[in-house]
C-alpha cells in the first residue's frame, strides 16, 4: 500500500489547480447532484481521489494525521472571498478546560490540515473550479499564532469561569467556538475558523 504524506497529498493537488471538479467528479464516478439528491460530500471525495487517498477512508491511513478541507470561495465585488466559516474540531469541555493551546486538539487539527480552495457558482453549479492548496506551513506569522491562542485562552477562560452554555460565535478574532448542530438549543460547540482567518490562509499561500 503506497502511503501518502501530507507533503505528497498537497504535490498530488497542485497538479489539478484549474480544473473543474464537477468533471473530475464524472470522471471517477462520484455521484454529485445527478440522481435529484445532493451529495454534500462530493467535492471532499474528488479531492481525497486527488490527493492519492482512498476515498473510502475519512482520515489518512497508517496514523499520518492530515484532513481535507473544501473551502467555497465566491467572488464580491471582483474580490475572491470565503463563503462561509470551516468547522476545526468539537469542543470537549474537559479537554479545553484542561489543555494548553500548543497541546490542544484545536491547534493539532488546525496545523494538519490541507485547505482546498473551490470557486462556489451557486447550488449545483455546472462547474466548482480548484482555485488554491495550501497547509498551515505557510506560517512564519508568529502575530497571527499569538492572535490565535490568544482567541483559544480567551474561550478556555470562558468555559472556566462561566459554563460551558456561555461560549458563543461572537468570540474570537480568527476563531470562535459556537453550536453545531440543529437549533439554538443544541448542546454541542465546535471550534471554527472565521472568514478572516481562511482568507488570511489563502493570501499566504501566494
Amino acid at each position: 500500500m503506497k502511503i501518502i504524506t501530507r507533503a505528497n497529498a498537497i504535490i498530488n493537488l497542485k497538479k489539478y489547480i484549474g480544473q473543474d471538479l464537477r468533471s473530475l467528479a464524472l470522471k471517477y464516478k462520484i455521484t454529485t447532484f445527478e440522481t435529484g439528491k445532493q451529495n454534500k460530500v462530493w467535492k471532499g471525495l474528488v479531492l481525497k481521489k486527488l490527493a492519492g487517498l482512498d476515498t473510502n477512508i475519512s482520515k489518512a491511513p497508517n496514523g499520518l494525521n492530515f484532513e481535507l478541507k473544501s473551502v467555497s470561495f465566491y467572488l464580491k465585488k471582483d474580490e475572491l472571498v470565503p463563503k462561509e466559516t470551516m468547522a476545526i474540531t468539537m469542543i470537549n469541555p474537559n479537554e479545553l478546560i484542561n489543555s494548553s493551546f500548543y497541546n490542544s486538539h484545536c491547534w493539532a487539527k488546525l496545523k494538519s490540515m490541507i485547505f482546498c480552495a473551490v470557486m462556489w457558482n451557486g447550488k449545483n453549479a455546472a462547474d466548482a473550479k480548484l482555485l488554491s492548496v495550501t497547509s498551515f506551513d505557510f506560517t512564519d506569522d508568529g502575530e497571527l499564532i499569538s492572535e490565535i491562542k490568544a482567541d483559544y485562552d480567551f474561550i478556555r477562560n470562558k468555559l472556566a469561569t462561566e459554563g460551558f452554555a456561555s461560549l458563543t460565535g461572537r468570540d474570537g478574532k480568527w476563531i470562535q467556538a459556537r453550536t453545531k448542530g440543529i437549533g439554538h438549543g443544541s448542546n454541542t460547540r465546535a471550534f471554527y475558523a472565521r472568514k478572516t482567518l481562511i482568507k488570511k490562509i489563502f493570501e499566504n499561500s501566494k
